[in-house]
């Protein structure tokens, strides 16, 4: 027997998605997120589906360690060396600040002013020598780092991007001087001209990396006490995989490895159903997530602001977070407002239902209160049912603050955190200059389906899809996600002054350095498929376009690239003036004979689904609800609301002007009448 399982182990729960090579039907499930150790909760995972570590080929696991460092500031004590002069750089970042109209606002860098240093050395933006680097004086800073203390080091010199020598001579130092530090070049993670994102991106880095290797070692070791021998591969942002082992040297490319595996699963499968665009919304138990798919493709942002001036200058799946989940606090603010998180009850104590130990009305507790969610599911993962009446209070308790009766104050919670949910989604659509009524929204995550209802309805998005296994999707994204490794360097020259043969040897370089990844990753694929990219501008403009490039064209055709591509984004081009290439890409995916193929459609039924019971559930006011199990829906089956449907891993809520169809692939398509 063999299989592939992916693991997302998120705030609340960790969800697995087991997938037999030889037959075997697929498994999922949901257990307890262990915040002091997340390995534990992926191991329970694992014995909780019966798996044995012979019977599996791989394990693909996405995870939120890295996220939830940066967010709790809880990295590595780390330092940075700079250029003499640009100690500060990381601390002053862009023209901007925390709120639009606020004149003043915290910043938190991920290293303190007093772990950052300067050195003398300078190159010019084209990598000559101006001031060779003082070796001496990189010495004295090493001797004042190891008094502090340092687990990390990152080094971040002006222009190295063009010359990299300076930056890999002092590596090579301080390597020699402590090897116990982790240390950390920013070309090694990014070789862009973009100096103040570049040497962001190597902090996070730095600040991530022992606390991402300690993670991944520790969670090898205990694989390997389990009897599992083979390569684990962990999510990264940008939709691939790569391996464990490797983790330590690719922290910062997992701050969004969880997510990213969804919006991944969402597109495959809003493809196969035949929707081409697509808003994807996650919400689990502590936040919801956003993204875009056009035409079949998830929208990658090239720079993500983790937090205020932390920006990460890394191909990452564009997906927005809010703190909107299921164990969202709701409370009143000084005003005395009804608000909904960002606070959460987390994993521990959870929602008051939960029996854990949680006293604090959440999202989820209204949703028990309003019938929603079956009394007598197990979802709180010690086997016993729901406390009903610890939610009733609860939500009551907070009701009597605000002068509503228990159900009012229970459709509060849900219109408050569905208006936050539906304002990101218009960020996302409309803002843009995107209409949400040629999107569907793929409903996913544990509490998706719950609320993706009164989110078309609000938006205004045409349909909403429900998966399968929607409550663990992104674990079954990172079972069937591919391997993928990004390159990029900055070259800034006009097309007229390019040597075309400049520019083949560093496609070349970069070919041979993916294909490396590759290989050294030791994760079995099936092929290779390399693509390259030109990011590029007219001269004096600051933000360039991604123009797909092939290696060997000419100047003219570059030119002549970029032209159509400019003309499709703007409707036209502009004359006399010369074009820049700023940066060349290559984009590297190992296909894996796992990945997921198009499901053949299903046997259609006209039968009329039978409900297994029936309960009140209020939508404005009480309705004697059908209940219905979602493996009891075959394709072709129709409708209408209210009902209610429930799964192993979520609960569908379809609100009584709402019209369902089960389609070819078993997906729920859920339209307002």
């Amino acid at each position: 027997m063999a299989g592939t399982v992916g693991i997302d182990v998120g705030g609340t729960f960790t969800d697995l998605y087991f997938s037999g090579s030889d037959g075997r039907p697929h498994q999922i499930l949901k257990v307890p997120s262990t915040p002091h150790d997340p390995s534990v909760g992926l191991l329970n995972s694992l014995h909780a589906a019966g798996l044995r570590a012979d019977e599996l080929d791989a394990i693909i696991h996405g995870t939120t360690i890295a996220t939830n460092a940066v967010i709790e500031r809880r990295g590595a004590r780390c330092a940075l060396i700079t250029t003499r002069g640009f100690r500060d750089l990381i601390e002053l970042g862009r023209r901007d600040r925390p709120t639009m109209y606020g004149l003043e606002g915290a910043h938190e860098p991920l290293v303190p002013r007093d772990l950052r240093f300067e050195v003398d050395e300078r190159m010019d933006y084209e990598g000559k020598v101006l001031t060779v680097l003082d070796e001496a004086g990189l010495m004295a800073v090493a001797q004042e780092l190891k008094a502090r203390g340092v687990e990390s080091v990152v080094i971040a010199f002006m222009h190295a991007y063009a010359n990299t020598d300076h930056e890999d001579r002092a590596r090579e130092i301080l390597a020699a001087f402590n090897p116990a530090w982790e240390l950390v070049t920013a070309t090694s993670v990014v070789r862009e001209y973009y100096e103040f994102e570049r040497t962001s991106t190597a902090v996070v880095q730095g600040f991530l990396q022992p606390l991402v290797a300690r993670y991944a070692k520790n969670l090898a070791d205990k694989l390997k006490g389990w009897g599992y021998e083979r390569e684990v591969a962990i999510m990264q942002s940008n939709g691939g995989v790569a391996p464990l082992r490797q983790l330590g040297q690719r922290s910062a490319y997992i701050v969004r490895s969880g997510p990213a595996a969804g919006v991944t699963a969402a597109a495959l499968i809003a493809a196969q159903s035949g929707f081409s665009h697509v808003i994807t919304g996650d919400m689990g138990g502590t936040s919801f997530d956003v993204a875009v798919i056009i035409n079949g493709k998830p929208e990658v942002a090239e720079l993500t602001n983790l937090d205020f001036r932390i920006p990460l200058r890394l191909p990452m799946i564009d997906v927005h977070t809010i703190g909107a989940g299921g164990g969202s606090i709701a409370h009143l603010d000084r005003g005395g407002m009804l608000q909904v998180g960002p606070r959460s009850a987390g994993a521990v104590p959870g929602p008051v239902a939960y029996r854990r130990g949680g006293t604090e009305p959440t999202v989820t507790d209204a949703n028990v209160v309003l019938g929603r969610i079956n009394p007598e599911s197990r979802m709180n993962g010690d086997g016993s049912t729901l406390d009903v009446e610890g939610a009733r209070k609860a939500v009551a308790d907070l009701g009597k603050k605000l002068g509503l009766g228990m159900e009012q104050t229970a459709e509060a919670i849900l219109a408050v955190v569905n208006q936050r949910m539906a304002g990101r989604m218009r960020l996302m659509s409309i803002e843009r200059g995107l209409d949400p009524r040629d999107f569907a929204l793929v409903a996913f995550g544990g509490a998706g389906p719950l609320h993706g209802g009164a989110l078309i309805r609000e938006v205004g998005v045409s349909t909403m899809l429900v998966p399968q296994y929607p409550g663990v999707l992104c674990a079954l994204g990172c079972a069937y996600a591919d391997l993928r490794y990004d390159i990029s360097q900055t070259v800034e020259k006009r097309l007229d002054a390019i040597d075309p043969k400049a520019l083949a040897a560093i496609f070349a370089g970069q070919r041979e350095q993916a294909q490396s990844q590759i290989r050294e990753s030791q994760v079995p694929v099936d092929s290779v498929v390399l693509s390259h990219a030109a990011d590029m501008a007219y001269a004096g403009q600051i933000h360039s376009l991604r123009v797909p490039v092939q290696p060997g064209m000419s100047q003219t055709e570059l030119e002549q690239a970029f032209l159509e591509t400019y003309r499709s984004q703007f409707g036209n081009t502009l004359k006399d003036i010369a074009v820049v290439l700023v940066n060349l890409r290559t984009v590297a995916v190992g296909t894996r004979s796992t990945a997921a193929s198009a499901r053949p459609p299903a046997a259609q039924s006209q039968a009329t689904p039978k409900p297994v019971g029936r309960r009140p559930a209020h939508f404005h006011r009480w309705y004697d609800t059908p209940v219905y199990q979602r493996d009891d829906l075959l394709p072709g089956m129709t409708f209408d609301g209210p009902a209610i449907i429930e799964q192993k891993d979520t609960t569908t809520v379809v609100e009584p002007d709402m019209h369902v169809v089960v389609d070819s692939h078993s997906n729920l398509l859920v339209k307002v009448k």
